[in-house]
């Protein structure tokens, strides 16, 4: 594979997996592929345990840790903000909001016990810490969403040694990343699980290409639903240099995600996968629920709270109602959600991260050999 993720990277296929789950991780790199540690949820010293898992499990292979360090956040320019600080700025209405929905399904709020001087989520100060514990680990990429990397991270990416990736959702966005000088872009499109921009990964990604073109030789990895192999080759035969894919994890064997979820992500469509503020206070796509419509639809809603204060709220309320469901609580299922991208209408089944990996390969090869005999005819 002449690809320039490959010779970057150190991989036979450029093909990337982001993921919660160390288990992906390693199962994904020992297969040929390239796992991406998500540690945005991690203090440093949880992550130094997964590191030193994944480095026990990973057989050699290489691996890279994804943070995320918003731009645009509420507590922007704030100093020393904590847990504790912010959720004393959460309104009772929307505490007490959250607590009837529950009720409504029988399912108790709980809230969770978080130290006096944890920081806040999305902090960019624990994000560079977590880059510096990630450092001591073979690691050969690291990643950042939501905004352009700190001017810190990219500097440490160059002194290390070690590629550093953005993802990106719209042209604009890409080319102020490129003049801030990261190494990969992950272009993805609004198929995509999680945060994403509005534009489909079938225009945005030649259209990104076409834009840095004129700058600097940037390759992009292109993201946004994909979920076979042949998805992978089209991205690539319109001049991407691999593929970063994040929900068709979700559904392996090895995934953090309960199997209540997974039953729920083969029974989906691909229109249930929606964009709601209702998870994290910003645009993101998940699984539509009764949780997403109540916050999305329904009348009496007090509206989702900027990032990271909904993050709060949903926290709280996803813990209790996953449990409740793993309790045995039928009714709690209408509420159990997660991220995921438009791709969930193609997952029939749950499978081993190692036979995911193999049949992209294999796919991706019928697509090329299928594109050479249409070329050849």
């Amino acid at each position: 594979m002449k690809s320039p993720i490959c010779d970057m990277l150190g991989i036979e296929f450029p093909l990337l997996a982001f993921s919660h789950c160390r288990d992906v991780v390693a199962a994904v790199s020992r297969a040929g592929g390239f796992g991406v540690l998500g540690a945005t949820a991690h203090t440093p010293d949880t992550l130094e345990r997964e590191l030193k898992w994944i480095d026990d499990h990973v057989d050699g292979k290489p691996y890279g840790i994804d943070v995320l360090i918003p731009e645009n956040i509420s507590t922007a320019g704030e100093k020393d903000v904590t847990w504790k600080s912010l959720e004393a700025r959460v309104p009772q209405e929307h505490r007490a909001y959250t607590r009837d929905l529950l009720k409504k399904y029988d399912i108790e709020l709980t809230t969770t016990d978080v130290a006096d001087n944890r920081p806040q989520p999305f902090d960019a100060k624990t994000a560079l810490e977590l880059l510096e514990v990630s450092f001591n680990h073979p690691i050969r990429l690291i990643a950042n969403a939501l905004g352009v990397p700190p001017k810190a991270m990219i500097e440490m990416g160059k002194t290390h040694g070690v590629p550093v990736a953005a993802l990106v959702g719209a042209k604009e966005h890409a080319l102020r990343q490129v003049a801030a000088g990261v190494d990969i872009l992950v272009v993805q499109g609004t198929e995509a699980g999680g945060h994403c921009g509005e534009v489909s990964t079938m225009v945005l990604v030649p259209e990104v290409i076409k834009a840095i073109k004129k700058i600097r030789d940037v390759p992009v990895l292109a993201a946004g639903g994909i979920m076979t192999g042949r998805q992978m080759a089209a991205c690539m035969a319109m001049g991407a240099a691999g593929a970063w894919t994040g929900s068709v994890w979700l559904a392996t064997v090895e995934a953090e995600t309960s199997e209540i979820f997974r039953e729920k992500m083969i029974a989906a469509s691909s229109r249930d996968a929606i964009r709601s503020k209702g998870r994290t206070g910003k645009p993101a796509r998940q699984l539509r629920s009764v949780w997403t419509d109540a916050w999305d639809r329904a009348p009496e809603s007090p509206g989702a709270l900027p990032m990271p204060l909904q993050s709060i709220i949903s926290r709280d309320a996803f813990n209790s109602i996953d449990r409740a469901a793993a309790s045995g609580n039928a009714k709690a299922r209408d509420l159990v959600s997660y991220f995921v991208g438009q791709g969930v209408g193609l997952i029939d089944s749950v499978k081993s991260a190692g036979a995911v990996v193999q049949e992209f390969k294999e796919d991706f090869a019928e697509a090329v050999e299928h594109m050479n005999a249409l070329v050849a005819e």
